[in-house]
């Protein structure tokens, strides 16, 4: 869009830049456009800035940039000002909220401006939308804080307490209650989005919820598409759908009051292949015969960690909602069943704590994520295939190579998360019981290739039957935007004929490309994973 364009828009509507006026295109919308002012009074940091070498990566410290710009607003208002200013500069801009992403999507050479949200971090009731309003730089953690403290709510978002709003909502989100209470999604009323229109007008656009609203699809298009595909979310509304009356006291789901957390560990040097096998069979069963919501056991999430071998043992983080009936010994029978001709694990703890100290429980979010790392996702809708089982044992028991990061991180899935359709929200893996992550993580670069090799032949001995990757099928069902992998795109890595799009999203992938055609048809926000236009 050129400069003059935007001039004679702002001109020809009559709005001066004597300050951020508003102007609502139709009273039934919810969309406006917004004049930019004379001064910006919001935090840019430019290469000449002492924050500039810092703030120009993310949290991955494979994914280094080179922007001109990185901007801090504070506001919907200042979000377009923003992106105004940076398309009139010929700047090609990407957002970042928390920046926990796994590829280079907004730390790379392509990108010259950062549109950074994180000053947009609050979390507040809204009385006109009977919800409550999250700006899209808020951290988790800080979420869980504000929203159980006053009101003595939750949302069943992530466990890492400093990724963000932002881009954890619109990739359809989990975390450590998915089984109790479903996915974050599933509790989105409305999103505003900062967007670009098909003449270059900039719009802010509210789409809800409900399916009679004109920006309906916009709604839609985040409960699980992924950032960085439509414009800049600026804020999400929250509440549980459906019911009659809203309070802020009871528009969300109440947390356990107190968890039991649990650690376990098997020692590497007692686990040989039979046994390794065993333990991923008792731990496939458990989830197919417990996979129902509504149970005691729906309340029940571990995180098994097989750790590569020269580590020295496979441990298992496990958090249950300590109010469900027989809570001490639900967890005792499950170490049990895993246990069960393997060997019974070490306890390394077992405590139970107040609802809001587990948020920060280290056994889930880890002691430091800024480091190198790779990952690769997959949804499993059985338990354990023989191959998946043989090719992971494979990977993680070759000791040739100490790479202490190394593992396959396996999360307890599905419960009241199946209860939604596939097509109610993005998200389409609505059946499956576990899902896990093969990664790796490290600190020096001159050690990233033995860790990326390592995660590709991983995955690709895991998968070998299906092209490498795991294509929906009766065991398998796909990948999760949210641990985003370009190596999806490689046709020597993946031979399967699924595109990552299609892993991501299944079915609904040609509506949600449509989504992108209608607010974003320049295809002004785009990475090496977004979506298509033509």
């Amino acid at each position: 869009m050129s400069p003059q364009t935007r001039r004679n828009f702002f001109k020809t509507s009559g709005i001066t830049s004597a300050g951020l006026a508003a102007l609502a295109i139709s009273s039934n919308t919810n969309t406006s456009v917004f004049a930019a002012p004379n001064e910006i009074s919001y935090g840019v940091v430019t290469p000449d800035s002492k924050q500039w070498q810092d703030l120009r990566q993310g949290t991955n410290l494979r994914w280094i940039g080179t922007p001109s710009r990185i901007a801090f607003p504070r506001n919907t208002e200042e979000v377009i000002t923003e992106l105004d200013t940076v398309i009139n500069l010929g700047l090609r801009p990407t957002v970042r909220s928390g920046g926990h992403c796994y590829e280079d999507f907004v730390s790379n050479n392509d990108i010259s401006a950062i549109i950074d949200t994180s000053a947009m971090s609050y979390v507040k009731w809204d009385d006109e939308r009977q919800a409550f309003e999250v700006g899209a730089g808020t951290q988790l953690g800080h979420v869980y804080q504000l929203l159980y403290k006053q009101w003595g709510v939750y949302v069943p978002a992530g466990n890492c307490p400093t990724v963000a709003a932002g881009g954890h909502i619109a990739c359809g989100g989990y975390g450590s209650m998915n089984r109790r209470d479903g996915l974050v999604v599933d509790y989105l009323q409305a999103v505003e989005v900062v967007h670009v229109n098909a003449d270059d007008t900039i719009s802010a656009s509210i789409g809800t919820r409900d399916p009679h609203d004109p920006h309906h699809e916009l709604w839609w298009g985040h409960t699980g598409g992924g950032g960085g595909n439509f414009g800049i979310v600026t804020r999400y509304w929250l509440r549980t759908p459906n019911l009659s009356i809203y309070t802020p006291e009871s528009a969300l789901p109440t947390p356990p009051s107190q968890v039991i957390v649990s650690t376990v560990a098997w020692p590497w040097e007692l686990i040989d292949e039979p046994r390794f096998t065993q333990l991923l069979s008792n731990h496939g069963s458990w989830h197919e015969k417990h996979a129902d919501a509504g149970t005691p056991e729906a309340g029940l999430f571990s995180q098994l960690k097989l750790n590569h071998k020269s580590t020295g043992y496979i441990t298992m983080d496990t958090i249950v909602d300590a109010g469900v009936s027989d809570a001490e010994g639900m967890l005792d029978r499950y170490i049990a069943t895993l246990a069960e001709n393997v060997g019974q694990p070490e306890i390394r703890q077992r405590r139970t704590v107040p609802w809001m100290q587990a948020t920060q429980w280290t056994g889930f979010t880890g002691p430091d994520s800024t480091r190198r790392f790779d990952g690769k996702s997959a949804y499993l809708r059985r338990t354990w295939t023989t191959e998946a089982i043989k090719g992971a044992y494979k990977s993680l028991a070759n000791t040739e190579k100490k790479l202490s990061g190394a593992l396959l991180m396996i999360a307890s899935y599905g419960g009241a998360v199946n209860r939604v359709s596939p097509t109610d929200t993005v998200v389409p893996q609505r059946d499956s019981i576990i899902k896990f992550q093969v990664v790796s993580i490290w600190d020096n670069k001159s050690d990233d290739d033995i860790n990326i090799q390592w995660t590709r032949e991983t995955y690709s001995t895991m998968f070998a039957s299906t092209g490498g990757v795991p294509i929906p099928n009766d065991n398998t069902d796909g990948a999760f935007i949210g641990y985003a992998d370009t190596d999806l795109d490689d046709p020597t890595l993946n031979t399967s004929g699924w595109s990552a799009h299609a892993l991501y999203y299944k079915d609904n992938l040609k509506r949600l490309i449509n989504v992108k055609r209608k607010y974003d048809p320049n295809n002004i926000f785009k990475h090496s994973q977004s979506l298509p236009v033509a």
